[in-house]
């Protein structure tokens, strides 16, 4: 067990270099979605309402966190699968299972820890309803990690880059928009609101926006967020181990 974090930083070396060439992009990338938001909605819809844009920070950097982590594992992985074959030269090598999982999530949980404290601290210049506390860093941290797992997961399973596309359009897109992050989900129908709080976005925004807040956190959705990332690794460890990628 004491190899495997030298073995996480050397699977996700080259993805940290690419990132590190491509610093600008990256952070272009990252910041260009979450700021339209943020201007969309948190000044297009409520005309400046501080107390809105204190609401719907937190839900951004949940966004943030999603997207950044979901895309930056499952593009890599797609590409090193389907048009480089270096997947599979990695899983060749002598190491565990969880160090090829989590240094390919790395890159993912680095992209939306930094979109997300750069969203947070734009925030707090906002509105001074705001904090960046222990516990937000914590959830930033836990949701970026599930998301890149769900990434890895996905990148593992899509056999072309359209089934990566359509995945992201009917999972990852509708939670963008429904689980919380822009409104609240009681305001949904109750079938609907039930529905979406089986998903994982909703529990992360809950604790993003609590701990943002210095409110109580519900711990049914830390539960909740701990178990999916139990299964999101299940699955990928799985797919590596049984070959059926």
């Amino acid at each position: 067990m004491h190899n495997i974090p030298s073995e996480i930083v050397r699977v996700a070396y080259g993805d940290l270099c690419y990132m590190k060439h491509n610093l600008v992009q990256t952070l272009v990338s990252t910041l260009v979605g979450p700021l339209l938001y943020l201007l969309a909605f948190g000044y297009g819809m409520r005309a400046g309402d501080t107390e809105y844009i204190a609401y719907v920070i937190p839900g951004i950097v949940a966004i943030s966190s999603m997207n950044s982590g979901f895309s930056s594992s499952s593009q890599k992985i797609v590409i090193q699968r389907l048009f480089h074959s270096s997947f599979d030269e990695l899983i060749l090598c002598p190491m565990h299972t969880s160090s090829v999982i989590f240094g390919k999530c790395l890159m993912g949980i680095i992209r939306g820890m930094v979109g997300g404290l750069i969203i947070m601290c734009l925030g707090m210049l906002l509105t001074p309803g705001l904090h960046i506390t222990v516990w937000l860093l914590l959830a930033m941290l836990i949701s970026s990690i599930m998301f890149s797992l769900l990434g890895v997961a996905a990148g593992l399973l899509a056999n072309s880059t359209p089934t990566l596309m359509m995945f992201n359009s009917i999972i990852i897109l509708p939670m963008s928009f429904m689980c919380g992050t822009l409104f609240d989900v009681s305001s949904l129908p109750s079938l609907v609101s039930d529905i979406v709080w089986a998903l994982p976005l909703s529990h992360t925004t809950s604790i993003m926006r609590a701990t943002a807040d210095c409110l109580p956190v519900d711990y049914i959705s830390v539960v909740v967020i701990l178990a999916y990332v139990a299964v999101f690794y299940s699955i990928c460890h799985i797919v590596i181990r049984k070959k059926l990628y």
